[in-house]
């Protein structure tokens, strides 16, 4: 079949052969799911390019006229709102033995907030419009929110492990070559063409409809069950986990402190702004993103199938080093050209490249079962909060120095990096 020769020139021999950590009734569907969840990621990660909030959504605001106030809350309420829930989805999710279903009603529901973006850009102006946007985009949150707890559990029971790396850096790989092409054509257009907008929101949301299609299709086992439990005193229940389980709270502290992989990215953009505040210097940050995830993504893949620990580790490293540069070069030292900005954002974004891979790898590889569901949602409530928490923190420390801010991250990063160089091994050695 189609399925099997594209999962048998995409996976190593060696991983194609082997089905660990999924029950054996589920081995021979392997390469149907492994294509369909990988092409459903793909689809994911173009639409969540489209509708960015760091750049689609923050220049869409502008057009329509909304008040600066509300472009400052595009950026949390993306992330931190499919975080937050998650505690609570996490424990009603888990009470169903098949989990796909949540998937695509969080990918429908993405993609119907998306169109509405796009009425509601074609037919109002100002105030109006921005709250429209930003209530759609709580909405697109929860989707969000929904579709990660559920993909982690689907993956875990559909794609062995030692082969979910791969297809996490193929997906990146491939979704960052389109994002290239997609930049390339950005470069041609006018930045305040209405129309520009609505092309990229309305084939965004066509993507996320097609990637449920897509996941309709896949053929998960049955799991573990909790049958009717609450789910609000079992997301509180799980909480304990921070407290019982040392390896776990171990992990989560360490991903919490390499926040700042991500966070410091719009300071770079910022300080290059002030000092290079050409017309295409945005267009070339978009460009440097895409290459960062196609350049890297599928080595970091392979990395993280042998040893995701080390992926963490690796990227923490990078992460440190842009930081530090960065900041040492404002400090002590001219600022650098452009080029010297972009450099150190393409550090920067393999690095965080790496972080989010590494962590993702090696959250599927310590748990199984219902333990990877509890997992997931409480370590993503938790670093939802503390993304608040960090952004509040760093914008208060910016209106002092920008500077300081990228010393706060790199002390961040070196903390990540001691708490990644103490993790325990998971993945599948070699």
């Amino acid at each position: 079949m189609a399925e099997r020769k594209i999962y048998e020139l995409l996976v190593n021999e060696e991983d194609a052969r082997a089905c660990r950590d999924i029950p054996d009734s589920a081995c021979t569907k392997v390469p149907k799911n492994f294509v369909l969840v990988l092409l459903s990621q793909i689809l994911l990660s173009l639409g969540d390019l489209l509708t960015s909030p760091k750049t689609v959504l923050t220049w869409l605001m502008s057009v329509v006229g909304a008040p600066a106030a509300m472009v400052a809350w595009l950026v949390p309420i993306r992330e931190s709102g499919s975080m937050l829930p998650q505690l609570l989805i996490g424990a009603w999710v888990r009470r169903y033995a098949i989990r796909k279903t949540f998937w695509i009603a969080g990918s429908i529901v993405q993609g119907s907030c998306v169109l509405g973006m796009a009425v509601v850009v074609s037919q109002w102006q100002g105030a109006a419009a921005g709250l429209a946007i930003i209530g759609l985009l709580v909405l697109f949150s929860l989707g969000r929110g929904l579709c990660s707890v559920a993909m982690k559990d689907v993956q875990g029971k559909t794609v062995p492990k030692g082969q979910r790396g791969q297809l996490t850096g193929i997906a990146g790989t491939v979704s960052g070559v389109l994002t290239l092409l997609v930049s390339v054509w950005l470069l041609q257009q006018q930045p305040d063409s209405l129309w520009v907008y609505l092309v990229l929101l309305v084939v965004a949301g066509m993507l996320w409809f097609g990637a449920a299609a897509l996941f309709s299709q896949v053929q998960e086992q049955p799991g573990e069950t909790d049958g009717g439990a609450n789910a609000l005193q079992l997301a509180w229940q799980n909480l304990a986990l921070l407290h019982t389980d040392p390896h776990f709270r171990q992990f989560v502290l360490c991903r919490a402190l390499l926040l700042g992989s991500a966070l410091v990215s719009p300071f770079l953009v910022l300080l290059a702004q002030q000092h290079h505040n050409g017309g295409q210097t945005l267009a070339w940050f978009l460009v440097c993103t895409s290459l960062a995830s196609a350049l890297s993504s599928v080595f970091w893949g392979r990395l993280a199938d042998r040893s995701s620990r080390q992926v963490i580790i690796i990227a923490a490293v990078m992460a440190l080093a842009g930081c530090t540069v960065l900041a040492g070069l404002h400090v002590f030292t001219q600022p650098p050209a452009l080029f010297g900005y972009l450099l150190l954002f393409l550090l920067l974004s393999i690095g965080h490249a790496g972080v989010r891979v590494g962590r993702k790898t090696y959250l599927l590889d310590m748990a199984s079962g219902n333990k990877r569901t509890d997992y997931v949602s409480v370590s993503n409530s938790i670093i939802g909060v503390l993304l608040l928490v960090v952004g509040s923190i760093s914008s208060a420390i910016a209106w002092w120095s920008i500077p300081a801010v990228l010393w706060f991250f790199a002390a961040s990063c070196l903390a990540g990096l001691w708490y990644a160089l103490q993790l325990p091994e998971v993945s599948q050695s070699r």
